[in-house]
């Protein structure tokens, strides 16, 4: 490159990034300015062609006219791209030996139904048996009674609720813990799913060799007063997929025994299975406090 060329290139990235000098938000300004200096060193440095800056407007008008209330395509993006979970992870500093944090995920639901402690929120989704179990603490060993907890996961053919379009509600719900900081659940089996892949976000994993696929995982939400809330997943050990989830999500802490039983191995609430098989798991829950990252 000539030294003219770099010159012209330079002296771009110095107007476009002064024209946000009078922005009123210093938070904005910060943004605006360094995002404009990332943006023009990528182009800069894959030497981006007129032709390839078409084809991303395009993918890009793609996704935003497939996101609507019920599929949010952008998120999906940030997802396969590690986005999601790098802004995660910024935004989730460790300490000491909280609960690791993963992605959200886009199919949370609000108002889902309140079950007593070792009740069952398959509400007739297909799948296993699977008894969940822990207690929740704070990052000094201390119960924490009453934190609300929130669970959801997709059910054996690997669709979420809110995927068939009927209204159902099944593998969710929430509880609280109880004084001793113990929860209790039924829920089923967590099994290997693709992400929604019949888009943009799809095309491009197609055109990359990438797998839709992510690994066995139940979600969790964790809220308490004066403790930092923890939006995480648990996942299956030994799911061969864990080495190459589809949004990162995998933490190996965040990695559980399910440990299979036996047709007629009774269950811990003593519910009557039949000749089905079961599973159980513990997931022991740890919150930071809310003030060191307020």
């Amino acid at each position: 490159m000539s030294a003219e060329q770099q010159a012209r290139e330079e002296q771009l990235i110095e107007r476009v990034t002064a024209s946000f000098d009078g922005t009123p938000d210093p938070r904005l300004k910060e943004i605006m300015r360094a995002l404009t200096r990332h943006l023009h060193a990528f182009v800069r440095d894959v030497r981006l062609t007129e032709a390839e800056w078409q084809q991303a407007i395009a993918f890009l008008t793609a996704t935003g006219h497939l996101t609507d209330d019920r599929r949010q395509e952008f998120i999906l993006l940030s997802d396969v791209l590690g986005a999601s979970m790098q802004t995660v992870t910024v935004n989730n500093e460790a300490y000491r030996d909280a609960t690791e944090a993963t992605v959200f995920g886009p199919f949370f639901v609000e108002g889902s139904p309140a079950i007593e402690h070792g009740g069952d929120i398959a509400g007739g989704a297909p799948g296993e048996p699977c008894w969940v179990e822990g207690v929740v603490t704070d990052t000094d060993g201390k119960p924490v009674p009453g934190a609300r907890i929130e669970v959801w996961e997709a059910d054996d053919d690997g669709f979420y609720d809110v995927q068939y379009g009927d209204d159902r509600v099944a593998a969710r719900g929430h509880l609280h813990t109880g004084a001793d900081g113990a929860y209790r659940f039924w829920a089923i089996v967590p099994t290997p799913y693709p992400i929604p892949h019949d888009g943009p976000v799809g095309k491009l994993l197609d055109a990359t060799g990438r797998s839709p696929m992510r690994a066995s995982h139940l979600h969790f939400m964790v809220e308490a007063a004066g403790l930092r809330t923890l939006v995480t997943h648990i996942f299956v050990r030994g799911d061969e997929l864990l080495d190459r989830d589809s949004v990162f999500g995998v933490r190996d802490s965040l990695v559980k025994d399910f440990e299979r039983q036996a047709p007629g191995t009774p269950t811990p609430d003593g519910r009557d299975l039949g000749d089905r098989p079961w599973t159980r798991v513990r997931f022991d829950i740890v919150l930071a406090p809310e003030t060191r990252f307020g």
